[in-house]
Protein backbone atom coordinates (compact mmCIF):
# COMPACT_ATOMS: atom_id res chain seq x y z
CA UNK A 1 0.00 0.00 0.00
CA UNK A 2 1.16 3.29 -0.99
CA UNK A 3 1.67 5.86 1.96
CA UNK A 4 2.53 9.50 1.63
CA UNK A 5 3.61 9.43 5.19
CA UNK A 6 7.22 10.84 5.54
CA UNK A 7 7.90 8.32 8.57
CA UNK A 8 7.63 5.07 6.48
CA UNK A 9 10.63 3.02 7.62
CA UNK A 10 10.81 0.99 4.52
CA UNK A 11 11.31 3.91 2.26
CA UNK A 12 13.90 5.46 4.46
CA UNK A 13 15.66 1.79 4.01
CA UNK A 14 14.89 2.12 0.32
CA UNK A 15 17.64 4.83 0.59
CA UNK A 16 19.94 3.61 2.71
CA UNK A 17 20.10 0.35 0.67
CA UNK A 18 21.24 2.47 -2.01
CA UNK A 19 23.93 3.80 -0.24
CA UNK A 20 25.37 0.24 0.76
CA UNK A 21 25.07 0.80 4.50
CA UNK A 22 22.10 -2.21 5.18
CA UNK A 23 23.08 -5.76 6.03
CA UNK A 24 20.76 -8.63 6.33
CA UNK A 25 21.13 -10.99 9.21
CA UNK A 26 19.39 -14.32 8.82
CA UNK A 27 18.98 -17.08 11.35
CA UNK A 28 19.66 -15.40 14.71
CA UNK A 29 18.85 -16.12 17.78
CA UNK A 30 16.75 -13.50 19.60
CA UNK A 31 18.86 -14.58 23.48
CA UNK A 32 21.71 -12.31 23.14
CA UNK A 33 23.55 -13.92 20.03
CA UNK A 34 21.40 -11.00 18.06
CA UNK A 35 22.54 -8.06 20.67
CA UNK A 36 26.09 -9.47 20.55
CA UNK A 37 26.03 -9.34 16.58
CA UNK A 38 24.61 -5.45 16.98
CA UNK A 39 27.17 -4.25 19.99
CA UNK A 40 30.16 -5.81 17.81
CA UNK A 41 29.09 -4.33 14.51
CA UNK A 42 28.24 -0.33 16.34
CA UNK A 43 32.62 -0.70 17.39
CA UNK A 44 33.23 -0.91 13.36
CA UNK A 45 34.36 2.08 11.64
CA UNK A 46 31.17 3.04 9.79
CA UNK A 47 28.73 0.14 10.63
CA UNK A 48 26.02 -0.52 8.71
CA UNK A 49 22.51 -0.75 9.40
CA UNK A 50 21.47 -4.81 10.30
CA UNK A 51 17.88 -6.24 9.05
CA UNK A 52 17.69 -9.62 11.33
CA UNK A 53 15.09 -12.18 9.92
CA UNK A 54 14.55 -15.65 10.38
CA UNK A 55 15.11 -15.28 13.90
CA UNK A 56 15.17 -18.26 15.96
CA UNK A 57 11.69 -18.89 17.35
CA UNK A 58 9.73 -16.13 15.39
CA UNK A 59 7.98 -16.58 12.50
CA UNK A 60 9.83 -15.18 9.47
CA UNK A 61 9.23 -11.62 8.22
CA UNK A 62 8.94 -10.66 11.52
CA UNK A 63 11.70 -8.38 11.69
CA UNK A 64 13.82 -6.87 14.43
CA UNK A 65 16.03 -3.49 13.05
CA UNK A 66 19.80 -2.41 14.73
CA UNK A 67 22.32 0.17 14.57
CA UNK A 68 20.10 2.89 12.71
CA UNK A 69 21.32 5.85 13.90
CA UNK A 70 25.12 4.38 13.98
CA UNK A 71 26.98 5.80 11.14
CA UNK A 72 27.77 9.66 9.77
CA UNK A 73 25.56 9.97 6.57
CA UNK A 74 22.78 7.67 8.04
CA UNK A 75 22.17 10.11 11.10
CA UNK A 76 22.43 12.92 8.14
CA UNK A 77 19.55 11.58 6.17
CA UNK A 78 17.37 10.83 9.11
CA UNK A 79 17.43 14.49 10.22
CA UNK A 80 17.40 15.49 6.97
CA UNK A 81 20.37 17.35 6.16
CA UNK A 82 22.48 17.49 3.25
CA UNK A 83 25.70 14.71 3.17
CA UNK A 84 28.47 15.74 5.42
CA UNK A 85 31.82 14.51 5.33
CA UNK A 86 32.95 14.51 9.22
CA UNK A 87 31.49 14.82 12.39
CA UNK A 88 32.18 17.90 12.68
CA UNK A 89 30.59 19.27 9.47
CA UNK A 90 28.06 17.39 11.11
CA UNK A 91 27.67 19.17 14.01
CA UNK A 92 28.19 22.26 12.80
CA UNK A 93 25.14 21.69 10.16
CA UNK A 94 23.14 20.75 13.05
CA UNK A 95 24.17 23.86 15.29
CA UNK A 96 21.16 26.02 14.93
CA UNK A 97 18.41 23.56 14.19
CA UNK A 98 17.02 22.88 17.03
CA UNK A 99 16.05 26.62 17.93
CA UNK A 100 14.83 26.63 14.26
CA UNK A 101 12.55 23.32 14.37
CA UNK A 102 11.11 24.12 17.78
CA UNK A 103 10.55 27.84 16.69
CA UNK A 104 8.36 26.54 13.42
CA UNK A 105 6.68 23.34 15.42
CA UNK A 106 3.44 25.00 15.80
CA UNK A 107 2.91 25.52 11.87
CA UNK A 108 3.04 21.76 11.62
CA UNK A 109 0.14 19.58 13.59
CA UNK A 110 -0.03 16.37 12.51
CA UNK A 111 -2.75 15.30 9.80
CA UNK A 112 -5.12 12.68 10.97
CA UNK A 113 -5.96 10.61 7.94
CA UNK A 114 -8.08 7.40 8.03
CA UNK A 115 -5.95 4.58 7.04
CA UNK A 116 -2.46 3.42 6.77
CA UNK A 117 -0.28 0.57 5.88
CA UNK A 118 -0.37 0.01 9.98
CA UNK A 119 -3.77 -1.32 9.95
CA UNK A 120 -2.83 -3.84 7.58
CA UNK A 121 -3.41 -6.35 10.64
CA UNK A 122 -5.59 -5.68 13.91
CA UNK A 123 -5.63 -8.00 16.73
CA UNK A 124 -7.75 -7.78 20.12
CA UNK A 125 -9.05 -9.36 22.40
CA UNK A 126 -7.72 -13.03 23.06
CA UNK A 127 -6.09 -12.16 19.82
CA UNK A 128 -3.39 -10.32 21.47
CA UNK A 129 -0.31 -12.07 21.62
CA UNK A 130 2.86 -9.91 22.27
CA UNK A 131 5.20 -13.31 21.71
CA UNK A 132 4.38 -12.97 17.53
CA UNK A 133 7.34 -10.48 17.59
CA UNK A 134 10.54 -11.03 18.53
CA UNK A 135 11.51 -9.70 22.59
CA UNK A 136 15.72 -9.84 22.63
CA UNK A 137 17.68 -10.77 25.85
CA UNK A 138 19.63 -7.47 25.03
CA UNK A 139 22.70 -8.35 27.90
CA UNK A 140 23.07 -11.23 30.43
CA UNK A 141 21.52 -9.61 33.32
CA UNK A 142 18.88 -8.17 32.33
CA UNK A 143 15.69 -8.87 33.61
CA UNK A 144 14.15 -10.03 31.15
CA UNK A 145 12.73 -9.68 26.95
CA UNK A 146 12.46 -6.78 25.81
CA UNK A 147 10.13 -5.88 23.12
CA UNK A 148 10.66 -1.68 23.11
CA UNK A 149 14.10 -0.30 22.87
CA UNK A 150 13.66 2.00 19.74
CA UNK A 151 10.54 3.01 20.10
CA UNK A 152 7.96 5.69 20.59
CA UNK A 153 5.58 5.91 23.46
CA UNK A 154 2.79 8.16 22.66
CA UNK A 155 0.51 9.43 25.85
CA UNK A 156 -1.83 12.59 26.41
CA UNK A 157 -1.86 14.89 29.04
CA UNK A 158 -5.36 14.54 31.40
CA UNK A 159 -5.68 18.31 31.56
CA UNK A 160 -4.66 19.97 28.31
CA UNK A 161 -4.83 16.58 25.93
CA UNK A 162 -1.08 17.56 24.99
CA UNK A 163 0.31 14.76 23.06
CA UNK A 164 3.83 13.27 24.43
CA UNK A 165 6.03 10.95 22.71
CA UNK A 166 8.56 9.33 24.44
CA UNK A 167 11.13 6.80 24.45
CA UNK A 168 11.00 4.31 27.41
CA UNK A 169 11.93 0.65 27.54
CA UNK A 170 9.25 -1.47 27.51
CA UNK A 171 9.79 -5.01 28.89
CA UNK A 172 7.64 -7.49 28.12
CA UNK A 173 5.85 -9.63 31.36
CA UNK A 174 3.65 -12.17 29.13
CA UNK A 175 1.35 -12.20 26.41
CA UNK A 176 -0.56 -9.20 27.06
CA UNK A 177 1.27 -7.16 29.23
CA UNK A 178 4.48 -4.74 29.47
CA UNK A 179 6.48 -3.01 31.61
CA UNK A 180 6.76 0.97 31.20
CA UNK A 181 9.89 2.57 32.73
CA UNK A 182 9.61 5.91 32.85
CA UNK A 183 11.88 7.71 34.95
CA UNK A 184 10.57 10.34 37.44
CA UNK A 185 9.99 13.63 35.42
CA UNK A 186 10.21 12.75 32.23
CA UNK A 187 6.87 13.93 30.38
CA UNK A 188 5.04 10.78 30.15
CA UNK A 189 5.38 10.04 33.80
CA UNK A 190 4.04 13.48 34.92
CA UNK A 191 1.25 12.84 32.58
CA UNK A 192 0.89 8.76 34.24
CA UNK A 193 0.86 10.53 37.59
CA UNK A 194 -1.81 12.77 36.31
CA UNK A 195 -4.10 9.82 35.87
CA UNK A 196 -2.95 7.62 39.02
CA UNK A 197 -4.00 10.80 41.15
CA UNK A 198 -7.75 11.22 39.35
CA UNK A 199 -7.76 7.29 39.59
CA UNK A 200 -8.05 6.90 35.88
CA UNK A 201 -6.40 4.54 33.56
CA UNK A 202 -3.91 5.98 31.45
CA UNK A 203 -4.08 5.90 27.44
CA UNK A 204 -0.62 4.27 25.57
CA UNK A 205 0.49 3.53 22.27
CA UNK A 206 3.40 2.31 21.51
CA UNK A 207 5.50 2.83 18.16
CA UNK A 208 7.78 0.01 17.75
CA UNK A 209 8.97 1.09 14.34
CA UNK A 210 8.65 3.67 12.11
CA UNK A 211 11.64 5.91 10.19
CA UNK A 212 14.27 6.57 13.09
CA UNK A 213 13.46 9.71 13.21
CA UNK A 214 10.69 9.14 15.52
CA UNK A 215 12.32 7.50 17.94
CA UNK A 216 15.21 10.00 17.55
CA UNK A 217 13.36 12.92 18.07
CA UNK A 218 10.85 11.29 21.08
CA UNK A 219 14.17 10.64 22.90
CA UNK A 220 15.56 14.37 23.22
CA UNK A 221 14.26 17.17 25.54
CA UNK A 222 11.57 18.84 23.35
CA UNK A 223 10.13 21.84 25.85
CA UNK A 224 7.30 20.68 27.66
CA UNK A 225 3.93 20.92 26.50
CA UNK A 226 5.46 21.13 22.85
CA UNK A 227 4.60 17.71 20.75
CA UNK A 228 7.47 15.77 19.06
CA UNK A 229 4.81 15.08 16.35
CA UNK A 230 4.92 19.10 15.72
CA UNK A 231 8.52 18.81 15.98
CA UNK A 232 8.83 16.32 13.12
CA UNK A 233 6.81 18.11 11.23
CA UNK A 234 9.41 20.87 11.24
CA UNK A 235 12.30 19.24 11.10
CA UNK A 236 10.77 17.58 7.70
CA UNK A 237 9.24 20.80 6.58
CA UNK A 238 5.69 18.96 6.70
CA UNK A 239 3.13 17.60 8.77
CA UNK A 240 3.13 14.20 9.23
CA UNK A 241 0.04 11.68 8.68
CA UNK A 242 -1.10 9.98 11.88
CA UNK A 243 -4.00 7.59 12.81
CA UNK A 244 -6.06 7.26 15.84
CA UNK A 245 -6.12 3.99 17.64
CA UNK A 246 -9.55 2.36 17.64
CA UNK A 247 -9.18 2.50 21.62
CA UNK A 248 -7.46 5.26 22.86
CA UNK A 249 -8.14 7.75 20.16
CA UNK A 250 -4.27 8.45 20.19
CA UNK A 251 -2.06 9.38 17.35
CA UNK A 252 0.33 7.33 15.70
CA UNK A 253 2.16 7.38 12.39
CA UNK A 254 -0.18 6.24 9.40
CA UNK A 255 3.23 3.68 8.32
CA UNK A 256 4.20 2.47 12.10
CA UNK A 257 5.46 -0.99 11.76
CA UNK A 258 4.28 -2.35 15.07
CA UNK A 259 1.69 -0.23 17.71
CA UNK A 260 0.72 -1.78 20.48
CA UNK A 261 -2.69 0.33 22.27
CA UNK A 262 -3.75 -0.59 25.96
CA UNK A 263 -4.03 1.03 29.51
CA UNK A 264 -1.96 1.63 32.85
CA UNK A 265 -4.86 0.50 35.14
CA UNK A 266 -4.76 1.87 38.80
CA UNK A 267 -2.54 0.15 40.80
CA UNK A 268 -1.24 -2.45 37.96
CA UNK A 269 2.34 -2.32 38.85
CA UNK A 270 5.38 -5.49 38.39
CA UNK A 271 8.99 -5.61 39.31
CA UNK A 272 10.33 -4.42 35.55
CA UNK A 273 14.45 -4.33 35.36
CA UNK A 274 17.38 -4.54 35.85
CA UNK A 275 18.41 -3.48 32.27
CA UNK A 276 21.85 -2.46 30.94
CA UNK A 277 22.35 1.06 31.53
CA UNK A 278 23.61 3.99 28.56
CA UNK A 279 27.08 4.47 30.18
CA UNK A 280 27.82 0.70 30.26
CA UNK A 281 27.01 -0.48 33.49
CA UNK A 282 24.12 -2.01 35.76
CA UNK A 283 23.35 0.88 38.01
CA UNK A 284 19.69 -0.11 39.45
CA UNK A 285 17.99 -3.73 40.06
CA UNK A 286 14.39 -4.46 39.56
CA UNK A 287 11.50 -2.15 41.21
CA UNK A 288 7.71 -1.96 40.32
CA UNK A 289 7.07 -0.33 37.01
CA UNK A 290 3.79 0.61 36.05
CA UNK A 291 2.04 -2.02 33.87
CA UNK A 292 0.03 -1.66 30.74
CA UNK A 293 -2.43 -3.96 29.07
CA UNK A 294 -2.12 -4.37 25.52
CA UNK A 295 -5.66 -4.74 23.90
CA UNK A 296 -4.98 -4.13 20.34
CA UNK A 297 -1.90 -4.69 18.26
CA UNK A 298 -2.01 -3.36 14.96
CA UNK A 299 0.92 -4.33 12.16
CA UNK A 300 2.08 -4.54 8.71
CA UNK A 301 2.64 -7.22 6.95
CA UNK A 302 6.35 -8.89 7.81
CA UNK A 303 7.04 -6.16 10.40
CA UNK A 304 9.87 -4.67 12.19
CA UNK A 305 10.71 -3.48 15.31
CA UNK A 306 13.49 -1.67 15.71
CA UNK A 307 16.15 -2.40 18.57
CA UNK A 308 18.01 0.29 20.12
CA UNK A 309 19.37 -1.09 23.28
CA UNK A 310 21.88 0.99 25.98
CA UNK A 311 25.25 -1.10 26.30
CA UNK A 312 29.13 -0.31 27.34
CA UNK A 313 29.38 2.55 24.96
CA UNK A 314 29.98 2.52 21.82
CA UNK A 315 26.10 1.21 21.70
CA UNK A 316 23.48 1.05 19.11
CA UNK A 317 22.44 5.04 19.83
CA UNK A 318 25.85 6.76 21.51
CA UNK A 319 26.75 8.56 18.18
CA UNK A 320 23.78 10.03 17.43
CA UNK A 321 23.34 10.97 21.35
CA UNK A 322 26.80 12.26 20.85
CA UNK A 323 26.14 14.71 17.35
CA UNK A 324 23.31 16.18 18.94
CA UNK A 325 24.72 17.03 22.40
CA UNK A 326 27.91 18.72 20.86
CA UNK A 327 25.89 20.88 18.61
CA UNK A 328 23.30 21.73 21.75
CA UNK A 329 26.94 22.65 23.48
CA UNK A 330 28.28 24.52 20.65
CA UNK A 331 25.16 26.50 20.67
CA UNK A 332 25.94 26.63 24.09
CA UNK A 333 28.77 28.16 24.61
CA UNK A 334 28.55 30.89 21.44
CA UNK A 335 24.89 31.94 22.94
CA UNK A 336 27.29 32.43 26.16
CA UNK A 337 29.55 35.09 24.60
CA UNK A 338 32.57 32.59 24.27
CA UNK A 339 34.40 33.52 21.10
CA UNK A 340 36.19 31.25 18.09
CA UNK A 341 34.43 28.39 19.02
CA UNK A 342 36.00 25.93 16.26
CA UNK A 343 34.37 22.94 17.16
CA UNK A 344 32.48 20.87 20.07
CA UNK A 345 32.30 16.77 20.90
CA UNK A 346 30.17 14.99 23.63
CA UNK A 347 32.37 11.55 23.44
CA UNK A 348 30.64 8.13 23.26
CA UNK A 349 33.18 7.17 26.02
CA UNK A 350 31.42 9.34 28.36
CA UNK A 351 27.02 8.62 27.46
CA UNK A 352 27.67 12.01 25.56
CA UNK A 353 27.39 13.81 29.13
CA UNK A 354 30.53 12.45 31.12
CA UNK A 355 33.62 13.76 29.22
CA UNK A 356 33.02 16.71 26.75
CA UNK A 357 35.85 18.57 24.45
CA UNK A 358 35.76 22.11 22.44
CA UNK A 359 38.25 23.56 20.65
CA UNK A 360 39.17 26.87 20.46
CA UNK A 361 41.41 29.86 19.15
CA UNK A 362 42.96 31.32 22.15
CA UNK A 363 42.32 35.01 21.79
CA UNK A 364 42.54 36.88 24.99
CA UNK A 365 44.05 35.37 28.67
CA UNK A 366 41.94 33.59 30.20
CA UNK A 367 39.59 32.43 27.53
CA UNK A 368 40.36 28.54 27.53
CA UNK A 369 39.30 28.64 31.17
CA UNK A 370 36.20 31.01 30.26
CA UNK A 371 35.32 28.00 27.59
CA UNK A 372 36.41 25.22 29.72
CA UNK A 373 33.46 26.39 32.78
CA UNK A 374 30.86 26.93 30.73
CA UNK A 375 31.29 23.75 28.64
CA UNK A 376 30.91 22.42 32.22
CA UNK A 377 27.93 24.51 33.96
CA UNK A 378 25.96 25.45 31.30
CA UNK A 379 22.43 24.02 30.94
CA UNK A 380 22.57 21.24 28.45
CA UNK A 381 26.09 20.68 30.04
CA UNK A 382 26.09 20.27 33.65
CA UNK A 383 24.44 17.18 34.18
CA UNK A 384 26.82 14.83 34.94
CA UNK A 385 29.87 16.87 33.51
CA UNK A 386 32.22 15.14 35.22
CA UNK A 387 35.01 15.89 32.74
CA UNK A 388 35.51 18.99 30.19
CA UNK A 389 38.50 19.26 28.36
CA UNK A 390 39.60 22.42 26.30
CA UNK A 391 42.15 22.46 23.34
CA UNK A 392 43.63 24.63 20.77
CA UNK A 393 42.32 24.72 16.88
CA UNK A 394 44.73 22.32 15.53
CA UNK A 395 43.04 19.33 17.45
CA UNK A 396 40.62 17.16 16.55
CA UNK A 397 37.95 17.19 19.43
CA UNK A 398 36.17 13.62 18.29
CA UNK A 399 39.47 12.17 17.99
CA UNK A 400 40.28 10.89 21.46
CA UNK A 401 43.77 10.15 20.64
CA UNK A 402 44.21 13.68 19.46
CA UNK A 403 42.56 15.07 22.76
CA UNK A 404 45.26 12.98 24.80
CA UNK A 405 48.39 13.71 23.32
CA UNK A 406 47.11 17.61 24.18
CA UNK A 407 46.48 16.57 27.92
CA UNK A 408 49.59 14.76 28.01
CA UNK A 409 52.17 17.68 26.02
CA UNK A 410 49.81 20.79 26.72
CA UNK A 411 49.15 20.72 30.35
CA UNK A 412 50.81 20.97 34.09
CA UNK A 413 48.30 19.21 36.25
CA UNK A 414 49.33 21.83 39.15
CA UNK A 415 47.70 24.49 37.12
CA UNK A 416 45.78 23.33 34.27
CA UNK A 417 43.05 21.41 36.05
CA UNK A 418 40.18 23.19 37.82
CA UNK A 419 38.29 21.20 40.30
CA UNK A 420 34.48 22.17 41.10
CA UNK A 421 32.77 20.81 43.96
CA UNK A 422 29.07 19.67 44.80
CA UNK A 423 28.50 19.63 40.82
CA UNK A 424 25.37 18.09 39.26
CA UNK A 425 25.59 14.65 39.30
CA UNK A 426 22.72 11.41 38.83
CA UNK A 427 22.04 7.92 40.50
CA UNK A 428 22.28 6.72 36.83
CA UNK A 429 26.22 7.47 37.12
CA UNK A 430 28.25 3.95 38.34
CA UNK A 431 30.21 6.40 40.59
CA UNK A 432 27.29 7.50 42.44
CA UNK A 433 27.91 4.34 44.66
CA UNK A 434 30.89 6.33 46.46
CA UNK A 435 29.16 9.77 46.24
CA UNK A 436 30.62 11.29 49.54
CA UNK A 437 26.70 13.40 50.08
CA UNK A 438 22.90 11.59 49.97
CA UNK A 439 22.05 13.93 47.51
CA UNK A 440 23.17 13.27 43.91
CA UNK A 441 26.60 15.98 44.07
CA UNK A 442 29.99 15.08 43.00
CA UNK A 443 32.86 16.75 41.80
CA UNK A 444 34.04 17.72 38.21
CA UNK A 445 37.25 18.86 36.29
CA UNK A 446 37.90 21.44 33.82
CA UNK A 447 41.17 20.42 32.49
CA UNK A 448 42.74 23.37 30.29
CA UNK A 449 44.71 21.63 27.43
CA UNK A 450 45.94 24.69 25.41
CA UNK A 451 49.38 25.80 24.97
CA UNK A 452 49.85 28.30 27.77
CA UNK A 453 48.57 31.65 26.68
CA UNK A 454 51.39 33.55 27.50
CA UNK A 455 53.78 31.05 25.40
CA UNK A 456 51.08 30.94 22.18
CA UNK A 457 54.82 32.51 20.13
CA UNK A 458 57.41 30.30 21.61
CA UNK A 459 55.89 26.88 22.12
CA UNK A 460 57.33 24.09 20.66
CA UNK A 461 56.16 23.57 16.93
CA UNK A 462 54.49 20.67 16.03
CA UNK A 463 55.74 17.55 13.72
CA UNK A 464 53.28 16.90 11.35
CA UNK A 465 52.56 16.61 7.76
CA UNK A 466 49.81 19.98 6.88
CA UNK A 467 46.00 19.40 6.45
CA UNK A 468 46.50 20.44 2.58
CA UNK A 469 49.31 17.61 1.84
CA UNK A 470 47.16 14.97 4.18
CA UNK A 471 44.50 15.80 1.96
CA UNK A 472 46.71 15.98 -1.44
CA UNK A 473 48.15 12.28 -0.55
CA UNK A 474 44.42 11.20 0.63
CA UNK A 475 43.25 12.12 -2.79
CA UNK A 476 46.14 11.04 -4.78
CA UNK A 477 46.18 7.51 -3.16
CA UNK A 478 42.67 6.74 -2.57
CA UNK A 479 43.49 3.13 -3.22
CA UNK A 480 46.18 3.02 -0.25
CA UNK A 481 43.64 5.18 2.51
Amino acid sequence: MDTPDPLDLRAWLTRIDALGELRHCLGASADLELSAISQLNVKKHNPPVLLFDDIQGYEKGFRVLTCSTSSLQRLASILRLPFQDSHQSLVKALRDKPTQWQANAHKYNPVVVDSGPVFENIQSGDKVDLHQFPAPLWNDADGGQYIGTGCSVVTRDLESGWINVGTYRIMRHDKNHVGLMMVPGKHGHIQHSKYIQAKKPFPVAIVLGADPLNYLISGIEVPFELSEFNYIGAILSRSISVVKGELTGLPFPSASEVVLEGWVYPGDQADEGPFGEFLGYYTGSASPAPVMTVERIYHRHKPIVIGSPPSKPPNDYSYSKSVMRSALLFNALVNSGVPDVHSVWAHEIGGSRLFNVVSIKQRYAGHARQAGHILNQCGVGAYMSRYSVVVDEDIDPSNLQEVMWAIATRTDPEVDIDLIKRGMGSKSDPMSVAYPYSAPLTSKAVIDACRPFEHLHDFPTVVDISPEMQNQVREKWKDLF
